[in-house]
Order: structure tokens, then C-alpha cells, then sequence
């Protein structure tokens, strides 16, 4: 609320919402939840919350770090795999969705047999 030119107090929000929104009107009992994080508001008040204050709405659900967190798993998983992985999943991804099914059963088959241990990934357990 400060970085877009807000008093951060309740009222303010209600207000400046309220303004915004064309819906059922937030009270000030259901913004000071929202700021204490005792409810999270439904989507179609996220939207009009992100643009009123300017930020993406996966900040208002999900958090500051969430972009650095999925680009985080992005690097771990490219760096995972190789180009042989990749080919093998781009192979998967053009089967039928019936063969995709039977081919991650299979998967998960050999997954559930031969168990990673967490302390050394990669590493069977057996």
C-alpha cells in the first residue's frame, strides 16, 4: 500500500477499494482479515486489489519470492535433465493421451520399486 502512494490502514483500503470494485462492497472487518492474513480474497478481488496497488496478482497469493521460485525450479530442472531426457519427453508428449497414461504407469511402477534415497539423490535405496 505504501508503494503505491497509500496509508496502510484498513479504512484506506476499504475505501479505495470499494471505489474500484463493482461488486458486493468489502467491509472493514473483511480488508483487516485480508491484511492480517486470516482470509484470502476470491480472484475477481485479487485482480482489482493488483491493479489498485500496482503489483502482478500472483504477488498478492502467493508472495514477493514466488517469480525468484519458480525460476529457481526452472534452473534445477534444465540443469537436470539432458538432451536424451528431453527427447524422451518430447516423444512422450506426442503420444495419445491413452499411451501417456500407460507409459506413467509404468513410471510410477518402477518409481514405487526402486525408491530414491533422499539423502543421496539419484541413489536407489536397495
Amino acid at each position: 500500500m505504501v508503494k503505491a502512494g497509500m496509508k496502510p490502514e484498513s479504512a484506506v483500503l476499504e475505501r479505495n477499494f470499494n471505489l474500484r470494485y463493482f461488486g458486493k462492497p468489502i467491509t472493514l472487518h473483511g480488508v483487516r482479515k485480508w491484511l492480517i492474513g486470516e482470509s484470502i480474497p476470491p480472484y475477481d478481488k485479487i485482480i482489482v486489489l493488483a491493479e489498485m496497488l500496482n503489483v502482478p496478482p500472483e504477488e498478492l497469493t502467493f508472495g514477493l519470492d514466488i517469480k525468484q521460485q519458480i525460476k529457481e525450479s526452472r534452473v534445477r530442472w534444465d540443469e537436470g535433465i539432458g538432451y536424451q531426457e528431453r527427447e524422451i519427453f518430447e516423444a512422450f508428449l506426442a503420444l495419445p493421451t491413452p499411451q501417456r497414461k500407460i507409459v506413467r504407469e509404468v513410471i510410477q511402477t518402477f518409481a514405487k520399486a526402486f525408491p530414491v534415497d533422499d539423502k543421496t539423490p539419484g541413489k536407489p535405496r536397495h
